[in-house]
């Protein structure tokens, strides 16, 4: 006859095998499909407003008929809205800024467009990628960077050297198909990131 301590733990042991395993946490990451390859985004927790505004634009599919407007080797490649002399009048709203001194204007970091107000308000849906392997430290604490290039950084540089014209448009379209994805820690790490700590 089995004793109760005993006959406790064999429930335990088969509940045990039986539990369904707890899913592991996910992190939404922007995700850029264009004709020239993909590139994969972590958005920043430091900038909340630009990252749920890039998350709502992207889950929207906003930005899937247009297209990088904006080319520059050595400088960015930029795209989402029309960019105008007047600033950007088709921009679903502005944001304000948000300047962080750990988030840099390096290579690959995806930044918030504007026009030369001043209270440095973001446009809703323009975005760039720094192409400049050295950074452009003039940038900082001017325009909010809210977003790090991890894995594509190749297809960052087919765009960044497409021919253009005079007004730094490719002469060949390049479609934007922005999307938010969700990877584990795991999947993030296959990808090439690696979470901190406080992330």
């Amino acid at each position: 006859m089995m004793t109760k301590p005993l006959v406790v733990l064999i429930i335990m042991i088969i509940a045990s095998c039986t539990a369904t395993p707890k899913e592991a946490s996910t992190y939404k990451v922007g995700q850029i499909i264009t004709p020239h390859g993909e590139m994969l985004i972590w958005l920043y927790d430091e900038t909340p407003t630009h990252k749920s505004s890039f998350i709502a634009l992207a889950s929207a599919s906003y930005w899937d008929s247009l297209s990088f407007n904006r080319v520059i080797e050595g400088f960015v490649i930029q795209g989402g809205c029309p960019d105008t002399p007047e600033g950007f009048s088709d921009s679903p709203y502005l944001l304000s800024p948000e300047f962080n001194d750990s988030l840099k204007h390096v290579y690959g970091a995806v930044g918030a467009g504007r026009d030369n107000n001043p209270q440095k308000l973001s446009a809703g849906c323009q975005f760039y990628i720094v192409h400049d392997r050295e950074g452009i430290p003039r940038l900082d604490e001017n325009y909010t960077v809210f977003g790090q290039v991890f894995k594509g950084l190749e297809t960052l540089d087919k765009i960044a050297t497409l021919e253009t014209d005079s007004l730094d448009a490719p002469l060949e379209l390049v479609n934007l198909d922005v999307n938010i994805i969700e990877l584990t820690e795991a999947q993030l790490k296959d990808n090439g990131f690696e979470l901190k700590k406080d992330s």
